[in-house]
């Protein structure tokens, strides 16, 4: 099995390379609703629903390619890379909102920008 290393992530919005990226993170998850019923002898439960979201962060830069595509509130195709953009790598793709923005500037650091998402549909893996 490979591993790789992180600076080989990519992410894309809407096709376009998200530049000055710093790092990133996606989760998939799913709820669960408890079927135990009287008289079982261990809990049960039964799966929801799954579900994505995540998070981006990069080195603030109002004109990088890829940035101004993340706006509060907009619907974009994200497309996330772990193992870097090249070919046979695998990747996962799925249309996000962005629910959440934030900029920190901490005196002796990089300016950062930070975007959270939610998934709105299937998380689909690809292989470029």
């Amino acid at each position: 099995m490979a591993t790789h290393h992180g600076k080989s992530g990519v992410v894309k919005a809407g096709g376009v390379t998200v530049a000055e990226l710093d790092s990133w993170n996606y989760r998939e998850t799913v709820s669960t609703e408890d079927d135990t019923a009287q008289g079982d002898t261990a809990q049960t439960h039964l799966a929801g629903i799954p579900g994505w979201n995540g998070s981006v962060k990069c080195h603030y830069d109002r004109t990088a390619a890829g940035q101004e595509a993340l706006v509060i509130g907009a619907s974009v195709v994200l497309a996330l890379y772990p193992e870097g953009a090249g070919s046979g790598a695998v990747y996962r793709t799925g249309t996000a909102t962005i629910t959440e923005i934030g900029v920190e500037v901490a005196k002796g650091a990089v300016v950062s920008r930070e975007f959270n998402f939610q998934g709105n549909g299937p998380l689909t893996p690809q292989v470029v």
